[in-house]
């Protein structure tokens, strides 16, 4: 089996594969706190509730923009998942990387993992012009050519930190949750207001920097495939009529595609 750990600066994403089929995946907060002996401790219990046995891990990677935390699972991996690997963990990086997608920006080492294992999987899939939309902490838009170059993209703030920054930073405005879907822009009261500014909001934003992005790839704008994968690529791809595909596993996919071609050619 191979454990795939993807680190993100809210969740932590884990994922089991056996061979290509995905038999177990886990969403944890990503507390920067953690030792490495916590998170053995709290992944032996999620192992055991679903009647896993961790002997028969033989492959181990992972994907990290939180150096703190990437260390604690480093130490982690080694010291509790390693009896039976057949390669040390592959680490991804724009080094690691670079054999499988190739880096067309001002400082490679810059670019975060889960993008370039996002990048590697939708290319894996489609082999056209792509752009990545990720739903995270942040949102960010990766742009990868047909010839597997990643070109470079786009990030901002994601909708949890606009929603909190709101609440925070205003007298009369409360936390709010955007889960439900909504049918109007005009909103009728405060709560509707701000649940409309959200979603279609962030629908428009994400239409007019898709079109923009289109019109500035290598190829022709109308050959462009944009796949759109986090926690709320779902809430928010009913409002952004140019989401063609929504992959909520995207990045697990592209660690474990990363570990087959490192070590399985």
């Amino acid at each position: 089996m191979l454990f795939v750990i993807d680190i993100g600066n809210s969740h932590t994403v884990t994922g089991l594969y056996e061979n290509e089929r995905l038999i177990g995946q886990w969403r944890l907060k990503s507390d920067k706190e953690k030792t490495a002996d916590e998170l053995a401790i709290s992944y032996h219990a999620l192992f055991a509730m679903a009647g896993i046995d961790r002997s028969k891990i033989t492959g181990i990677v992972l994907a990290s923009v939180v150096p703190t935390l990437e260390n604690a699972w480093k130490v982690c991996c080694r010291d509790h998942f390693s009896a039976n690997l057949k390669h040390p963990p592959a680490i991804v990086s724009a080094k690691t990387v670079a054999e499988l997608i190739s880096i067309q920006t001002d400082n490679p080492s810059e670019v975060g993992a889960d993008r370039l294992v996002n990048g590697i999987a939708a290319w894996e899939e489609y082999k056209s012009d792509l752009i990545v939309i990720d739903f995270g902490t942040a949102i960010t838009f990766d742009c990868v050519t047909a010839r597997c170059e990643y070109i470079g993209g786009i990030i901002f703030p994601g909708i949890r930190i606009s929603l909190e920054a709101l609440a925070t930073k205003t007298a009369k405005l409360p936390h709010i949750d955007v889960s439900e879907p909504v049918e109007k822009y005009i909103g009728k009261n405060t709560v509707q207001a701000m649940k409309n500014g959200i979603l279609f909001g962030y629908g428009a934003m994400i239409d007019g920097i898709v079109q923009g992005i289109r019109h500035e790839m290598p190829g022709s704008p109308e050959n462009v495939q944009v796949i759109a994968t986090g926690g709320m690529a779902g809430l928010i791809a009913p409002y952004a009529s140019t989401i063609m595909y929504i992959d909520p596993i995207l990045t697990l996919k592209g660690l474990r595609i990363f570990h087959a071609k490192k070590y399985c050619r």
